[in-house]
């Protein structure tokens, strides 16, 4: 399937990747409200029609290629889930560094397209009149856009649709202050009109209940609150404690979960199953084989070619000497462990409740108001994750002081097999440092949300866990450091052509060369504590 994406980027370049392109502002500009004010308190069709696509494409569900290159072939694989069991390009391709900038204008365009614009729309026809269909779109944005500041950084936000300044970048820390602001308001709106019955027929997450909303945007508040620890500690202590303050709590429970339900396939059902050009990353076989993981084989299949109970393949393969090809050398590695068809539903998961808890028990080292306990969070964690995917054994995992993560071994190639790169087991200890209690929360919840590689390779970017293999093959040319691994992607080409003077501001706040191995604003490398 990735040859004939070859063949139409040129042309959805020029066509798709414009993100305010003439044709899109055309079908904004229309008088929606010369419907009547009758038809209006009816069905509001003119404004839940816009939900649909946003919702569908925080990572685009059709077709599959479109999420393969905006997330799968990126995040997914830098993440440590996944990786690709094809070398693409003959091995010269994103996962080995050496980035494809057609590949990536997916990453930009698709959000900006379908979220933004649709967004934008939405709030001129809601805002002061309809508040609490505003508000979704607006949680529903700072969903979207978080995850594209967080490969960027400097993204524009603020200004979107601003004519007079519509290509000027907010830094990273101005957008996630926006982001942050976005959700005052929409928290504000919902609990003024929390039973409005508005928003029902558009809710592809929850049926239109507007508390879930609220918990939903509590919960995104907390997420980017521990992102910004780093960077900002006195805001992300003050927003971290608005959000496990409120009168609504966070997610809580399974019921509670944050997920797209949509008619359509998950496109990894496609990607993994249809085209066999996804596979287990080997960094989640150590750790979930040393752990003896329950999770293993409702994450992931058997492998078909080789033994075991599960199978990784190493991240950033070349095309390795003795191969023909790129398709002879996905032979070999194909048989590995697929994903389990229970992971990729018509459901698409965003957020769970056991990415809260564990959000919590990191709230809690270091010392947030309302965080509760970090143990008892760290073990609710665990539990939730373990009945989320109908796996028995919680309380037997979480007492196990002894297990760490496992060596690797490629059964193809012993030069790809490497020595696990931890030592950390699962039981707490309160005796521990809090380095070691964090490691702990990361890599639980790494495991915790998988398949959602974009949040997984945004948290191993902020704290330096679960420890992920380095790529085999890094061909960045330098830019990239093996063991530091890949920190950003570069701004898209349809940016740079079309937006130069806005990429050129944005590159100066970005604090550092426009490349992969610059660091983000919240990444800032030092201690975590």
């Amino acid at each position: 399937m990735m040859k004939n994406i070859n063949k139409i980027l040129a042309c959805l370049v020029v066509l798709g990747l414009i993100s305010t392109s003439c044709s899109d502002l055309e079908q904004f500009n229309g008088n929606d409200r010369n419907i009547s004010q009758e038809q209006l308190e009816v069905d509001f069709q003119h404004v839940g029609s816009k939900y649909k696509p946003i919702f569908e494409s925080i990572y685009q569900y059709t077709p599959a290629w479109s999420y393969q290159l905006q997330q799968n072939l990126n995040a997914d694989v830098y993440s440590g889930y996944l990786t690709n069991p094809r070398p693409f390009v003959a091995g010269a391709n994103n996962t080995t560094y050496s980035l494809v900038s057609g590949w990536n204008n997916f990453i930009w365009s698709v959000p900006y397209s379908n979220v933004m614009n649709n967004v934008d729309a939405i709030s001129a026809l809601t805002e002061g009149e309809f508040p609490t269909l505003h508000a979704v779109a607006l949680i529903l944005k700072v969903e979207a856009m978080h995850r594209v500041s967080d490969v960027f950084g400097p993204i524009v936000y603020t200004n979107f649709g601003d004519l007079s300044n519509a290509g000027v970048y907010d830094s990273q820390q101005e957008a996630y202050n926006a982001f942050f602001a976005d959700l005052d308001t929409a928290v504000a709106s919902l609990m003024a009109d929390i039973d409005s019955p508005r928003f029902t027929a558009f809710d592809l997450s929850y049926a239109g209940d507007y508390t879930q909303w609220v918990k939903v945007a509590n919960s995104l508040r907390l997420r980017l609150a521990i992102r910004i620890s780093k960077a900002d500690p006195s805001k992300a202590k003050t927003e971290g404690e608005k959000a496990l303050s409120q009168s609504l709590g966070l997610l809580a429970s399974n019921d509670d979960n944050f997920n797209v339900n949509s008619s359509l396939d998950h496109p990894l059902s496609v990607i993994d199953n249809s085209w066999g050009d996804i596979r287990m990353n080997a960094s989640m076989e150590s750790i979930l084989t040393g752990y003896s993981d329950g999770r293993a084989e409702s994450y992931f299949d058997a492998p078909t070619s080789v033994a075991g109970t599960v199978k990784g393949v190493r991240g950033g393969l070349p095309l390795l000497p003795g191969y023909a090809d790129e398709l002879a050398q996905k032979a070999d590695y194909i048989g590995f462990s697929a994903i389990n068809d229970g992971v990729h539903t018509s459901t698409v998961q965003l957020m769970t409740s056991a990415e809260i808890y564990f959000l919590k028990a990191e709230a809690a080292i270091r010392g947030w108001s309302g965080a509760g306990d970090a143990q008892t969070n760290y073990e609710m964690g665990i539990e939730t994750s373990f009945e989320q995917h109908g796996v028995g054994g919680a309380a037997a995992y979480i007492a196990d002081n002894t297990s760490v993560p496992a060596d690797y071994v490629d059964p193809v190639n012993a030069a790809n097999s490497i020595a696990a790169l931890s030592n950390v087991t699962i039981a707490w200890n309160g005796a521990d440092d809090n380095e070691t209690k964090l490691e702990k929360i990361i890599t639980q919840k790494w495991i915790a949300m998988f398949p959602e590689g974009q949040e997984a390779w945004s948290e191993f970017r902020r704290t330096g866990y679960p420890k992920i293999f380095p790529v085999v093959s890094n061909q960045s040319g330098g830019v990239v450091d093996t063991d530091i691994q890949i920190r950003r992607i570069p701004f898209v080409d349809s940016e740079l052509s079309t937006n130069p003077e806005g990429v050129a501001g944005a590159v100066t706040k970005l604090g550092g060369a426009d490349n992969a191995g610059t660091r983000l604003w919240w990444d800032t490398g030092g201690p975590n504590f």
